[in-house]
């Protein structure tokens, strides 16, 4: 049974910073496509950033371009968001997601992940 686990949520003031982690476990077959997403009240999920596992192409969304960073440890089965600058319009819950299905040109999508962490809430007031 494949899990996926975030940790490093928290609360932050603006213009601060966190790191997210998440490690997917229980797989046989290789995850080609792993992401962050976020989810503030009232508001539709959003694709924070992707990441082809196997070409480490990242893809982000414009919201958080130049500010966040995706990266991963191919050992630990685990990816990293490095989030800088942090606003309010950050705050959300922040979900992992994780996909084995083969997409073309190192592409990954933004929505319909098979396995999905529980998520981590990140809070930036002033």
């Amino acid at each position: 049974q494949v899990e996926v686990a975030e940790r490093g949520g928290g609360s932050v003031e603006i213009g601060g910073s966190l790191r997210l982690s998440c490690v997917v476990s229980g797989h046989s077959d290789p995850i080609s496509c792993m992401g962050w997403f976020r989810q503030a009240p009232g508001k539709q999920r959003e694709a924070v950033a992707r990441l082809h596992i196997g070409s480490n192409v990242p893809y982000y969304a414009d919201s958080v371009k130049g500010r966040f960073t995706i990266s991963q440890d191919k050992g630990k089965h685990t990816i990293y968001l490095q989030m800088k600058g942090l606003t309010p319009e950050d705050s959300a819950m922040y979900y992992c997601a994780a996909d084995q299905r083969v997409f073309s040109n190192s592409g990954c999508p933004v929505r319909d992940y098979v396995y999905w962490g529980q998520g981590t809430q990140v809070n930036v007031s002033s």
